[in-house]
């Protein structure tokens, strides 16, 4: 997910909402509870410190049909202020006992987008660094008597523990021969004209030969496994004791350009302290994070229902404890998640939020229904959002030379006939609309880039293409 971070001080309710409007359709209501919960990150951490960590998030629980703008108030909410984000469903997870994953699951979920983001943030702090470091690299590679004498690398001490435990011997590599070195003068100078030959991209498509890291495996084969539950699984073990072993360098084959990008994550890599971005991974993860819960109607089950509602139930005892705030424990460390954000949703066409368990209930305050769209929420879903439908499709196909040049008959015709098989069939909102575009551009898709130039659409074009098949209930359930 890119994220936009902005200063979430800066951001009122209003503004929040406007930033909102430029990618969703209606659902102000929803915009409006967002917005508070939002700004209210931003007045809690104001807060005297002795009161601040009694005030916790009022969560949001989002009614409404499928392809309505859940999801996509949630998600654009958190890459409005750069705060971690995720979305479950609820359906994936089952009480203790039966086959699914553990609900804790999700705030490690959490704290792991959080350390990429972290990481992605900090890479791009250091990026000018890195890069110079890598071009510098490079031109060790191309004028190996121009680079600076480096001291013989110590043993790795754990290669020989290691070596005993696992019943491998670690061979320390032996020393090259070095190269003679030029004159300090001519050294500096042929650095020079290197270094700008390599940012003018001259030697980019030359091949050159380098040592790349490789990442060191264990050599035992339950190392491999995953153990959910307990917070650290065998990949986790095998990170932590990779770290103890010797980094074992290969030789590669390799463009200049390709070099350059190589080297630079490399040295982009020793400049981050990845301890600190864990530690405040973690902080942001708890203090800022959102987890979005979806189909939380699926698991509604009431008390004394048999069957599968039983481990529906189930289900939501054991998220209670999580959206209530509690400790889980996490590879990067303990996580509280009194503070993190929790928006569920669901379309409760056959249960009601009543249907969830009081505790659950009581623990998402703030309930918001979600409009069905319209047909004139469809006109404006196809053209006035930054990532409108029609402005897609117009750039899509422009690659190809084609030019698509849309009437407003044909906007109202799209937009009626999405509308229409949405009452006939299933309602899956917004969503009908990719269907709707790629039967009405399917001839112009596929005979581009043969055939190309401007090509109008109009209301009597995408007559001609959907009123069969909408006209024709069964059909239109199995093609639209």
């Amino acid at each position: 997910m890119t994220t936009t971070s902005i200063d979430t001080a800066a951001l009122t309710p209003r503004q929040i909402v406007a930033e909102l409007d430029k990618y969703i359709v209606g659902q102000a209501n929803a915009k409006r509870a967002v917005a508070v919960a939002l700004r209210n990150r931003y007045r809690r951490a104001q807060v005297q410190s002795d009161l601040r960590h009694e005030i916790t998030p009022k969560n949001i629980l989002m009614i409404g049909p499928t392809g309505v703008g859940k999801t996509e108030i949630a998600r654009r909410l958190a890459g409005l202020v750069g705060a971690p984000f995720v979305k479950v469903e609820a359906t994936k997870y089952t009480e203790v006992g039966y086959v699914g994953r553990d609900v804790e699951s999700m705030v490690r979920d959490l704290v792991e987008a959080a350390v990429r983001m972290l990481t992605d943030e900090r890479r791009a702090e250091v990026a000018d660094l890195a890069e110079k470091q890598a071009v510098e690299r490079i031109i060790d590679v191309l004028h190996p008597e121009t680079a600076p004498r480096q001291a013989q690398g110590q043993n790795n001490p754990f290669a020989a523990t290691l070596g005993s435990i696992f019943g491998n011997s670690f061979p320390q590599q032996p020393p090259q021969p070095q190269p003679p070195s030029a004159p300090p003068s001519d050294a500096q100078r042929i650095r020079d004209q290197a270094r700008g030959e390599i940012e003018r991209g001259f030697y980019d498509v030359r091949l050159i030969e380098i040592e790349i890291e490789e990442t060191p495996t264990l050599p035992i084969g339950m190392m491999g496994g995953g153990m959910d539950q307990g917070g650290m699984g065998g990949g986790d073990i095998g990170e932590m004791l990779g770290g103890l072993m010797p980094k074992r360098r290969s030789k590669k084959r390799v463009t200049v350009a390709e070099a350059r990008r190589i080297f630079a994550q490399e040295e982009a890599n020793k400049l981050i302290d990845m301890d600190a971005v864990k530690r405040e991974a973690l902080r942001r993860a708890s203090e800022d994070g959102i987890i979005f819960i979806d189909e939380i109607d699926k698991v509604a089950g009431r008390e004394g229902s048999r069957g599968p509602d039983v481990s529906r139930e189930g289900v939501q005892r054991d998220i209670l404890p999580i959206v209530e705030g509690s400790t889980v424990n996490t590879k990067h460390g303990a996580v509280k998640t009194d503070h993190i954000l929790f928006i569920a949703a669901g379309a409760f066409h056959v249960s009601k939020p009543s249907d969830l368990i009081p505790e659950l209930q009581g623990r998402f305050p703030i309930r918001v229904e979600l409009d069905s769209l319209t047909a004139d929420d469809f006109r404006t879903i196809l053209t006035q959002p930054k990532n409108a439908l029609i402005e897609q499709y117009r750039a899509l196909l422009a690659t190809e030379q084609v030019t698509l040049d849309f009437t407003p008959d044909s906007i109202e015709q799209i937009a009626r006939f999405a509308m229409q098989v949405n009452e006939q069939a299933e309602n899956i909102g917004a969503r009908r609309l990719h269907t709707v575009l790629e039967r009405v551009l399917d001839d112009v898709s596929f005979g581009a880039p043969e055939v190309t130039g401007t090509v109008t659409i109009d209301g009597a074009y995408v007559r001609d293409r959907l009123a069969d098949i909408v006209e024709n209930a069964d059909l239109s359930g199995y093609i639209l």
